[in-house]
């Protein structure tokens, strides 16, 4: 009981303080799109049974793949079926990963040398895949799918060319099936991409920034105004780079976490509306949509009840839900069940609430900084 009443608790005061209005917006951000993560079921089945201590079993290496033709219009079509006050459908703010390693030129070089690129190539070197990028243009022109910059690459790649220059035979033999395993022998993350320990390290993680931005732009047509940092994790220097790059709103999870340069190592937090000495605007995920991730929760209530609170504080929904949720081309059923509780969060979403306004995370940002 209490800790219920703890958890209730902190779950308001997160939305006591930042930016307030009386309208009902709900944005939805999806983090991952266009990342490599497990190419098939044949490598996910040996890596997994071969390395099972650096492997995401569970979840991300387990059902999570760029997503193909299925898996994009499956999801479209939930969100087709629904409209706001404005007859505008739900809106996925789809924050993208524009690079992957280029695996064959990396081993080419003898691991000596980084080489990216971007996820449209990755796409082609899977026949399952082809076409895909069409999907993404159909979505953005039907306004269900709105990408965003989310890095060049979800990769600490610093850490990963460590672990190839040093002969570790895991991560080699992953690259060599086209991927990189979760985690490092030690434990290590290898998707915390800013996750940097040396001074030196910080031009090639500002330099990837630039990159991811150019590259988003030549993707697109248009600029990303809005940025999610791969785990949460970045500190003032990528700020800056971000503000550089066009970056005026700055998504984030209830806490920003730092890169370990920063020892102490610590976390700061963040709230909606707030702002920084350069002008740029913070949004906070303040509820989660993930049913991959705790297959047994009630996700369709709990979100409802998350809803009801936001709305009681006069606050926006922002909804986290990754990409490995709507993926099915390694797990059908994994894509089917997240589609039919999404259906169904939306079905009573837009039941209790008709004067619902679906937004994208940039648009959000910029009706902040407006008002």
């Amino acid at each position: 009981m209490l800790g219920q009443i703890k958890h209730s608790l902190g779950n308001n005061l997160i939305n006591i303080q930042g930016w307030s209005t009386s309208r009902k917006i709900l944005i939805i951000e999806s983090d991952d799109w266009g990342t490599i993560r497990m190419p098939n079921v044949r490598t996910r089945n040996h890596l997994i049974s071969k390395y099972p201590q650096q492997t995401w079993s569970t979840t991300y290496d387990r059902v999570d793949n760029l997503a193909n033709a299925t898996d994009l219009s499956t999801l479209f079509e939930v969100l087709l079926r629904y409209s706001d006050k404005n007859g505008r459908p739900p809106v996925i703010t789809a924050n993208t990963i524009v690079g992957n390693p280029d695996f064959e030129k990396i081993k080419a070089s003898h691991y000596s040398q980084y080489f990216f690129e971007p996820f449209t190539e990755t796409l082609k070197r899977y026949s399952s895949h082809v076409g895909t990028i069409d999907l993404w243009k159909e979505g953005i022109r039907n306004k269900v799918f709105h990408p965003q910059l989310h890095g060049r690459e979800h990769l600490n790649v610093y850490k990963w060319m460590a672990a190839l220059q040093n002969g570790n035979a895991s991560i080699r033999e992953a690259l060599d099936y086209g991927t990189w395993l979760g985690l490092l022998p030690d434990g290590q993350r290898l998707d915390v991409a800013f996750d940097y320990g040396q001074p030196d390290d910080l031009p090639f993680i500002l330099n990837a920034l630039d990159d991811a931005a150019a590259v988003f732009e030549q993707l697109f047509g248009f600029k990303s105004t809005s940025y999610i940092a791969p785990s949460y994790t970045w500190n003032d220097a990528i700020e800056a780079k971000m503000k550089e790059i066009g970056v005026e709103t700055i998504q984030s999870g209830l806490f920003q976490m730092l890169p370990s340069v920063e020892l102490p190592k610590r976390k700061r937090r963040h709230y909606i509306g707030q702002d920084n000495k350069r002008g740029q605007v913070y949004l906070m995920r303040n509820l989660h949509f993930e049913p991959t991730l705790a297959p047994d929760d009630d996700w369709v209530d709990k979100c409802m009840y998350g809803i009801n609170r936001i709305f009681r504080w006069h606050k926006p929904v922002i909804l986290s839900t990754h990409r490995l949720n709507y993926i099915g081309n390694l797990d059908e059923k994994n894509r089917t069940n997240s589609l039919h509780l999404l259906k169904a969060l939306l079905d009573r979403i837009t039941r209790k609430y008709p004067d619902i306004e679906f937004m994208t995370s940039d648009e959000l940002g910029g009706l902040i900084r407006k008002s």
